[in-house]
């Protein structure tokens, strides 16, 4: 039996953008669907949500000179291409997948309504969230969050490129401590930038366990789904309801 069966996965854009830094790494994707794929084989049902910075972020430097409100809305075409681009690559593998987006572009996917994102998963297609939450202002972790809740997801999967969250940056101090576990209250008291401040509060308040791991290591996503202590857990943990 699943630790977690119904999961939202939430990946950066940068972490599609492999070594390059920007664009997309074929490897990577490919990398991360067999990953996925190897999950649903486990029962699982998984949802995504991937951001565009990989691409476009609306408070870039490229968007210094840019409406707010404008450069947002790129950011969010973004996220449809990358959405795209890891569609594919599962319907490749054979994965039956559902695209949703935020913003109405019916030609490449279905509009967002929650309770047919629900059937989908059920139905063991995974279904990838598109156009973040479809408003500016908003980032893609509030709208990984804010989706999560709405499916009633059991966790939401930030995967990163290190195993977990730590006091300090681990790759610029070699000292920095990985936390196990750690509240939402201690993350944000010390600000260790898990996911946006929005996004926390939505967790804390719902109850909504996140799971900070590393993606790049083979059989890391359902190796964690089966129970095993992968990464930081962010939970309620202490705090009075």
């Amino acid at each position: 039996m699943l630790h977690y069966k119904r999961i939202l996965l939430k990946l950066s854009g940068e972490a599609l953008a492999g070594d390059e830094g920007y664009g997309i790494d074929a490897g990577v994707v490919d990398r991360y669907a067999d990953e996925i794929k190897k999950s649903l084989s486990l029962g699982a049902e998984i949802a995504l949500v991937i951001g565009g910075g990989n691409i476009f972020r609306g408070l870039s430097s490229a968007a210094a000179n840019m409406d707010r409100v404008q450069a947002d809305h790129m950011g969010m075409l973004a996220t449809v291409i990358n959405s795209l681009a890891f569609q594919d690559a599962l319907e490749r593998k054979g994965v039956f997948t559902r695209l949703m987006s935020a913003i109405k572009m019916e030609q490449v996917a279905e509009p967002f309504i929650r309770r047919r994102a629900i059937r989908h998963l059920e139905k063991s297609r995974v279904v990838i969230f598109g156009a973040g939450t479809g408003n500016p202002y908003f980032t893609t972790d509030t709208a990984a969050a804010l989706r999560a809740v709405e499916i009633e997801a059991d966790v939401i999967v930030k995967a990163t490129r290190v195993d977990g969250v730590y006091d300090a940056d681990p790759e610029e101090n070699p000292e920095a401590t990985r936390f196990t576990t750690i509240s939402y209250l201690d993350v944000l008291r010390k600000n260790l930038r898990v996911m946006d401040l929005t996004a926390i509060t939505l967790c804390r308040e719902n109850r909504l366990p996140i799971v900070v791991m590393n993606m790049n290591s083979d059989g890391n996503f359902p190796r964690l789904l089966e129970g095993e202590r992968i990464g930081t857990l962010v939970h309620q943990g202490g705090e009075q309801a």
